[in-house]
This record gives C-alpha cells, sequence and structure tokens, in this order.
C-alpha cells in the first residue's frame, strides 16, 4: 500500500503542476491578445489616390508606428465628426450672441442677426436651430479662444449677453499666394 500511497501522491503533484501550468499559459495567451487588439493603421492607407497613377508624387515618410497611429486616429475622428454633423468643419470657438427658445425666438433672432450684420460686416454669423426648440446666433470661426476673446471684447460692448462657447466651425481659408 504504500507503494501505491506514494504513486498517488506524486499523480497529485503531477496534476496540481499541469493544471498551474495550463493557467499560466491560459494567461498568457489571453494577455497577448489583448496587446494585439491595440492595432497599428497607416496614414497612407488613408488617403488614396483617384486617378489611377499610385506612383506620382508619391511621398514617403518614415516615422514611429505608434505617431503613424495618433495621425490616423486624429484624421478618422474628424472625418467621423463630419459625418455626424453634416458637414466639413474642425473644433474651436464662436461668439454666442443669441439664443431662446420663446415663440418668437425665430423672427427676434433673425433681427438680432440683421443688426450683428448692419454692425459688423465682416464677420460671419449663423441663425442655428438646437433641439428642443432654441434658435441661437453664433458669429466667428476661430481656432482658438485667444482669437475669439479679441473679437469678443468688442462685440460684448453691443451685445452684452455675448458669451465664448466651443463648436464646429467652418474651415478657415487658405491664403492663395
Amino acid at each position: 500500500m504504500s507503494w501505491l500511497q506514494s504513486w498517488d501522491r506524486n499523480f497529485c503533484y503531477f496534476c496540481n503542476m499541469i493544471r498551474k501550468l495550463f493557467l499560466i499559459f491560459v494567461f498568457l495567451c489571453f494577455s497577448t491578445l489583448i496587446a494585439r487588439s491595440q492595432f497599428f493603421v497607416k496614414t497612407s492607407d488613408l488617403f488614396t489616390r483617384t486617378d489611377g497613377n499610385q506612383h506620382l508624387g508619391q511621398l514617403n515618410i518614415i516615422q514611429d508606428q505608434a505617431l503613424d497611429t495618433l495621425i490616423s486616429r486624429y484624421i478618422l475622428g474628424y472625418r467621423n465628426l463630419e459625418e455626424k454633423n453634416g458637414y466639413e468643419g474642425m473644433e474651436g470657438y464662436r461668439i454666442q450672441i443669441y439664443s431662446s427658445s420663446n415663440r418668437n425666438a425665430r423672427e427676434e433672432s433673425a433681427r438680432i442677426k440683421a443688426e450683428f450684420m448692419s454692425k459688423f460686416p465682416d464677420i460671419v454669423s449663423d441663425q442655428l436651430f438646437a433641439e428642443p426648440g432654441y434658435w441661437k446666433i453664433r458669429v466667428g470661426n476661430f481656432r482658438t479662444k485667444t482669437e475669439a476673446t479679441r473679437l469678443f471684447l468688442m462685440i460684448s460692448k453691443v451685445f452684452p449677453d455675448a458669451y465664448i462657447v466651443p463648436d464646429i466651425i467652418n474651415l478657415p481659408e487658405l491664403n492663395n499666394r
């Protein structure tokens, strides 16, 4: 019996070792899968040529793969933003000079927009409707809050209820030289 007990004890020890090795193996496989799930996207894959000549004007940029992925995610984020809003734009700031949900808010917002356009003809203004029934007038397209603050100081003298809001702004015009 002692031989059988010794064999049984060794067999249990062997089974426990196999169980521990199996758990370590499963843990390593799982952690490998998690690490591999963070895939890399190449920026060059986002921009494809439509004229058929793939090599004309080709530019190769050698950079870290993580940096390339960051740039790609930034580009894809703006594409998703365009799809969500229905128009092109970028994150920036605007100045809101009017917001109301009164019965006559539409007419009043049109009157305030016309008043703003007569006093500041060079600044872009938009009349917006936001659910659940707010009419808003937002003016300007500013990339930074500092740019918006400069104009805000002038506008707030005429429209004291104005304030700076983060918004999706129109893409700035490129200077053609």
